[in-house]
């Protein structure tokens, strides 16, 4: 059905003591362009080479007196750069290292996008490849700072990052960051926990719950919710089914037997339409059950309805 919505077709042909040849074809617009493969954190990036001027390696200590800087303190090339970390900028959590296993240089990535000029700090370098660039859905393609995506030989999905767009969130970012910061104390907008294993989805989530209003804490697993479940209680919570570690049924389950978060509406997000996963879910308490691919304003109207009645319950 998926491949059906997409415009494409599935055929199956079968023989008899020698296996099933399935094959799926989905029309692409395609176009074939030089990129910097990037890593930071856990996921990989595609750098278009056009807005790269260059690629060096720092010491650990000299990044560290330049990042933060109100000015263009790195100089490389007789040129001055803006030094920021790639990982801060996309909003995640650099590396995976501690302190004692960071390398004595780090890699840097030189950009430029018209007369403005960043050293974004990476974790490591994968080299330069021609990619294919496919476009995003409508939902991906609103988040700032990504222009298309390609597909890797193992199968991995690499998001393809616009440097010019980067730049610029930054500078509305550092804008924003006083008046973020005097708000953050009496915000009274619901929180919402976004469980899901592909960063894709939290980050297009995130960004969708936050202009309609609340506020968002994502968890790439079960176990990472787990954890970040011991500090806060989301007011709703939209939940995943197949993930690493602690899957979507296991961590609902958690909470209905918890006695300060049996009462957390979850809506449960799934590729896996089945009667049998739906009858799961029912049983061990999830509030609504949603398949994707969804429309946003199902979803929305769906979580308000959940908060509406908690809300309402507690009253």
């Amino acid at each position: 059905a998926q491949i059906k919505q997409l415009g494409g077709s599935l055929s199956v042909e079968t023989e008899r003591g020698k296996g099933v040849r399935f094959v799926i074809r989905l029309p692409l617009t395609l176009a074939i362009s030089q990129a910097l493969l990037v890593r930071v954190g856990e996921e990989t990036y595609a750098v278009p080479i056009g807005s790269v001027e260059g690629v060096t390696r720092v010491p650990a200590e000299r990044i560290e007196a330049h990042l933060g800087a109100d000015t263009a303190s790195f100089e490389y090339g007789g040129m001055q750069y803006n030094m920021l970390e790639l990982a801060a900028v996309l909003g995640q959590v650099s590396g995976g290292r501690d302190e004692t296993e960071q390398p004595a240089n780090r890699p840097v990535l030189l950009a430029r996008a018209g007369e403005r000029r960043t050293a974004f700090v990476i974790d490591s370098m994968l080299g330069s490849r021609e990619i294919v660039v496919k476009p995003v859905g409508p939902q991906v393609s609103t988040v700032a700072g990504v222009s298309g995506a390609t597909v890797r030989a193992d199968g991995e999905v690499v998001l393809i990052l616009d440097i010019a767009a980067l730049m610029q969130l930054k500078i509305r970012q550092a804008l924003g960051a006083t008046a973020a910061t005097a708000t953050e104390i009496a915000d009274d907008r619901p929180l919402v926990m976004v469980v899901d294993d592909s960063i894709t989805i939290r980050r297009v989530s995130e960004r969708f719950l936050t202009r309609n209003g609340m506020r968002v804490v994502t968890a790439k697993d079960g176990m990472d919710a787990l954890a970040k479940l011991q500090s806060i209680t989301p007011d709703a919570m939209l939940l995943d089914i197949e993930m690493p570690r602690i899957d979507g049924f296991e961590l609902a389950t958690y909470m209905r037997n918890s006695d300060n978060l049996k009462t957390t509406p979850i809506i449960m997000i799934t590729s896996r339409s089945g009667d049998k996963h739906r009858r799961r879910a029912e049983q061990i308490g999830v509030d609504k059950f949603m398949t994707k691919p969804y429309q946003d304003h199902e979803l929305l109207a769906q979580l308000q309805a959940v908060m509406h009645t908690s809300s309402s319950a507690d009253d």
